[in-house]
C-alpha cells in the first residue's frame, strides 16, 4: 500500500507527538504505514507513507524527481535561477543541478498560520525540481542565492502529487506512478494549478 498525504504545516513526519508539535496521529491514516522519507515540520505538502519496507527503502534511496513550490522573500533574479540550475555550494557540499523557474502564484490552500507578509519587501514564487534530498535542502539553496524561503510546499514526487488533496487529506496511489522501475527517463508529472 502506498499513501499520498498532504502534510499540514507544523506537523511532524512521524506518528509520535514531540513537545508542542503534533505527529501524524489523528489524521485517520491506515494502520501499519510509515513515512518513506520526511518533510520538515515547517514545510507542507506531499509525504508518502507505505506498509511495505522494501518499497519504503526504494523510495528513500531512489533519485526520483521531487517538485517543490517555494515562496521566497524578494524578486527572484535571473542570476539566482541560473545558480540554482547548475547547483549551489552548501556547508555539506555542492548540490546537484536542479530545475528552477519563477512561476506565477499557484492556487494553493491557505496556510495555517498564514505567511507573514511585509508590505515593503516583495516576494516571488519558484518551482524547484530536485533528484536529491538533504536536510532542509530547498530552504538552504534559496538562502544561498540570497532569497530566504517564506513558504515551502512539496508538490510532487515522480508522478504523484498533492493535486486535489487539502492539508491532512490522503489517498492511496499506485507505486508505479513514482517511476522507480527501469532506467530513469524524465517523466513530466502534474503541474500545480494556476490562479
Amino acid at each position: 500500500m502506498l499513501i499520498a498525504l498532504n502534510k499540514p504545516m507544523n506537523r511532524l513526519s512521524q506518528f509520535t507527538d514531540e513537545g508542542r508539535w503534533q505527529g501524524l496521529s489523528g489524521l485517520d491514516l491506515p494502520k501499519g504505514v510509515y513515512a518513506a522519507g520526511r518533510l520538515d515540520r515547517d514545510s507542507e505538502g506531499l509525504l508518502l507513507l507505505t506498509d511495505d519496507g522494501r518499497l519504503q527503502a526504494r523510495i528513500t534511496s531512489a533519485r526520483v524527481e521531487k517538485s517543490y513550490l517555494a515562496l521566497v522573500e524578494g524578486r527572484i533574479s535571473a542570476g539566482a535561477l541560473a545558480k540554482l540550475r547548475i547547483g549551489v555550494e552548501l556547508k555539506d557540499g555542492p548540490t546537484r543541478p536542479a530545475g528552477a523557474e519563477a512561476i506565477d502564484p499557484p492556487a494553493l490552500w491557505e496556510r495555517d498560520p498564514p505567511v507573514r507578509v511585509r508590505k515593503t519587501v516583495p516576494d516571488s514564487w519558484l518551482r524547484l525540481e530536485l533528484r536529491e534530498g538533504r536536510n532542509r535542502q530547498v530552504r538552504r539553496m534559496c538562502a544561498a542565492v540570497g532569497f530566504p524561503c517564506l513558504r515551502l510546499v512539496r508538490w510532487r514526487i515522480g508522478n504523484v502529487s498533492t493535486d486535489g488533496l487539502e492539508p491532512g487529506q490522503w489517498r492511496e496511489v499506485d507505486p508505479a506512478d513514482l517511476g522507480l522501475s527501469g532506467p530513469g527517463g524524465k517523466r513530466a508529472g502534474p503541474r500545480p494549478p494556476r490562479r
